[in-house]
């Protein structure tokens, strides 16, 4: 007993310290170099806290860029995904349910042109970003519910396109949080 008892105790003491300590410390260097250094980065507007930039939140009113759908209700507590397979009938019923509400929110728009992440949860079902293309195949619907002019818009999309990681990491990406403070301040210049 004593020949496995005490490499076991090793092996356990050294797990202990790897993945207690070791890990961690290097998952927080790395996070040292991401964007905010791997922390929440709080928004606000108009001296308020009405968010936080890396956390997504639904958006589904006409009058702002809806957020992507979340598979755990924006439940920053309890992120994840569906585990629904995309051959699974409940997820296609909800997934052409989100078509279907689209449609008729946007009349402009043709199935074809909805970009995939408008009507699919990520991964975590937190995800605070949209594609550009995402956010400018909404421009038609504010722009006549905001009474705005269409390029005044998709200048703001495009001010809000946030670039790859060092040009090479990624893709473009508009964060859906300050997409529509930006849009509230432009409708109050109006």
């Amino acid at each position: 007993m004593k020949t496995q008892f005490f490499p076991a105790l090793k092996l356990t003491l050294l797990c202990v310290l790897l993945f207690a300590f070791v890990y961690p410390l290097i998952v927080l260097g790395f996070a040292q170099f991401a964007p905010d250094k791997g922390k929440v980065t709080f928004v606000e507007y108009k001296g308020k806290v009405v968010g936080a930039a890396n956390i997504g939140q639904k958006f589904d009113q006409d009058q702002y860029f809806n957020s992507r759908p979340s598979a755990v209700s924006y439940n920053a507590a309890g992120s994840g995904g569906s585990n629904k397979g995309t051959t699974n009938p409940d997820y296609l019923a909800q997934v052409q349910a989100r078509i279907d509400t689209f449609l008729v929110h946007n009349p402009t728009v043709t199935k074809a042109e909805i970009p995939s992440e408008l009507v699919t949860a990520s991964g975590s079902g937190l995800d605070p970003h949209i594609s550009p293309k995402a956010a400018l195949v909404q421009v038609d619907r504010i722009a006549k519910i905001r009474h705005l002019p269409k390029d005044k818009l998709i200048a703001l999309v495009n001010a809000q396109t946030e670039k790859p990681l060092l040009g090479l990491f990624g893709t473009e990406k508009v964060n859906v949080l300050k997409l529509n403070i930006a849009l509230e301040a432009v409708s109050l210049e109006q």
